[in-house]
């Protein structure tokens, strides 16, 4: 019993998904097709056509499956812990000292090898 209704709601699910990819197809192709009209008619048909592809998709399985992940992710956001001001510039400046000692090692031995090399060479 179970595995019929997942037969039928992924039947429909692929119907679905047809609808968004031709709504996704109209925008693309309305979008050249009324390239001489103004660009603000054409972003509030994309708009439009977005919106509507996207309240579709949400009716699938996997939509609302990412519609949850989404959910999921803006709580765990909540959760961390951002760097307070001081320590964001502090983090920052051993950051950039960090990269610019190690710039100056890698050019050194660059010149090093170069003034070995040319002196090999003659």
């Amino acid at each position: 019993m179970e595995s019929k209704a997942e037969s039928g709601t992924s039947r429909f699910d692929s119907v679905k998904w047809l609808v968004v990819f031709a709504l996704v197809a109209v925008g693309v192709v309305g979008n050249q097709y009324f390239s001489a009209e103004s660009i603000l008619y054409r972003v509030l048909g994309l708009v439009a056509l977005a919106v509507v592809a996207t309240l579709v998709a949400l009716q699938t399985d996997r939509g609302r499956r990412f519609a949850a992940l989404l959910k999921e992710a803006r709580v765990e956001i909540r959760k961390v812990v951002w760097p307070t001001r001081p320590e964001l510039i502090q983090t920052t400046v051993i950051v950039v000292v960090f990269v610019l000692v190690v710039a100056l090692l890698l050019w050194g031995m660059d010149s090093l090898i170069s003034f070995l090399v040319s002196g090999f060479i003659g």
